[in-house]
């Protein structure tokens, strides 16, 4: 089918495909930078892998440095339509220095924000309060000892101070983004204690006030993780209650509720309450196994709730997942790619007749019309869209992924 076609095919339903394909191109995706090194990072000091963070296989091509990396990134990005955000972690520094992580400065990772320059991308950034000796109990901002509280909130601190440079200096506001791995693997006694802990050192850490115009804190729950099985500090309910109280966005990772919880069901709910929303989207298989995104219900839905509540302004929308079995790079492509395609169905929806059906309660009307939709031709409206960011899609694509792939296989 022409895309022609395919236009009048929406135009019928009243959906206008270049409004749809001028919107997509102007949602950026922040790309997770720990997907090119299965979350490694390039500190000189080693610690442990705790706070339940794994990746899983030993597909040849890791990125080692972050020149590597950057070059993995660079070629991704070639092969996905828009302009998009790069989401990068503080073990990720490049810098010839030896600094621990409550030691690190904006130097150690200006090479990053030269090279964000050149590429024309926005950078978010995440303290990493994980793979460090200081993090073995699996507590870190609500440890019972006052030295290792005071390490971290210095680690964060720092981490906020350089968000707000990166932001300042891309001229785009960076999202600092706050998730800790604090829990315990068998059930504790006193679940207040650490959460009245963990609150003051977040206070600690975000004491000094920034401008938003360059920096915007986040903080992120979870339900559980490797060794904090029976109680998490942060779970839901205490960072729901945080971002209502101190005006932080609020981050909803897809692969921190139990499985059988609907995320996209809670956009509306917590946009109620939190001013702006920070989105990590995954695909956990059983609990936080991170894969790679599919075009399947759960991202459909999460779409669909953004187009449909008028959320896009106010959601910034990530990418969290790590998988080593595949291409490192492909890896990236392919879970972008799909997070634009369901952003377009949802684009190409016919909302305002869906909702006077629903407000009608003609609720038959409403089920003919979304079954009824599923048949057109998103497929000719998402070709037409990489090429015009002259990106490659279809067979093409597989071709220049595996290319890639070959090239960088030989990597030690």
């Amino acid at each position: 089918m022409s895309y022609d076609s395919a236009k009048a095919a929406f135009a019928d339903l009243g959906v206008d495909t270049e409004a749809a394909l001028n919107r997509l191109a102007d949602i950026p995706i922040s790309m997770h930078c720990w997907q090119g090194d299965d979350v490694v990072g390039f500190e000189q000091k080693t610690g442990s892998s705790g706070g339940g963070i794994q990746a899983t296989g030993n597909h040849p091509g890791r990125a080692r440095t972050p020149d590597e990396l950057r070059a993995d990134l660079e070629f991704s990005y070639s092969m996905i339509p828009g302009k998009h955000r790069l989401n990068l972690h503080a073990c990720y520094l490049d810098t010839d220095q030896n600094p621990d992580r409550d030691e690190i400065e904006f130097s150690h990772f200006a090479p990053w924000v030269d090279w964000a320059k050149d590429q024309g991308l926005g950078l978010d950034f995440n303290p990493t309060f994980f793979a460090h000796a200081k993090a073995d109990d699996n507590l870190t901002l609500s440890h019972p000892d006052q030295g290792i509280r005071d390490f971290w909130i210095e680690h964060g601190k720092r981490s906020r101070d350089i968000a707000a440079q990166m932001g300042a200096a891309l001229g785009t506001p960076c999202v600092n983004n706050i998730w800790v791995p604090d829990g315990y693997k068998d059930t504790p006694v006193d679940r207040m204690a650490p959460r009245q802990r963990l609150e003051n050192s977040l206070d600690a850490m975000m004491a000094t006030p920034q401008d938003k115009a360059q920096v915007l804190d986040a903080v992120e729950s979870k339900l559980f993780g490797i060794g904090v099985e029976a109680c998490t500090v942060g779970s839901h309910e205490f960072y729901m209650g945080y971002a209502i109280r101190k005006g932080t966005l609020l981050c909803l990772d897809m692969g921190h509720f139990h499985p059988t919880e609907n995320v996209a069901d809670k956009l509306s709910s917590v946009a109620l309450s939190v001013d702006e929303i920070l989105l990590h989207v995954s695909r956990p298989m059983r609990w936080d196994s991170d894969h790679v995104i599919l075009l399947d219900d759960a991202i459909l839905q999460m779409a669909q709730e953004l187009v449909s509540a008028d959320l896009l302004g106010r959601t910034h929308i990530g990418l969290d997942f790590f998988d080593a079995t595949i291409s490192r790079t492909a890896a990236w492509v392919i879970g972008t790619r799909n997070m634009q395609k369901a952003l377009l169905r949802a684009l190409l929806a016919p909302w305002g007749g869906l909702k006077s059906a629903e407000n009608n309660l003609d609720y038959t009307s409403r089920l003919v019309v979304t079954e009824e939709i599923k048949d057109l031709p998103y497929a000719t409206v998402w070709a037409e869209f990489c090429d015009r960011m002259g990106v490659a899609s279809g067979q093409a694509l597989v071709s220049d992924l595996h290319r890639y792939q070959a090239s960088v296989a030989g990597r030690g």
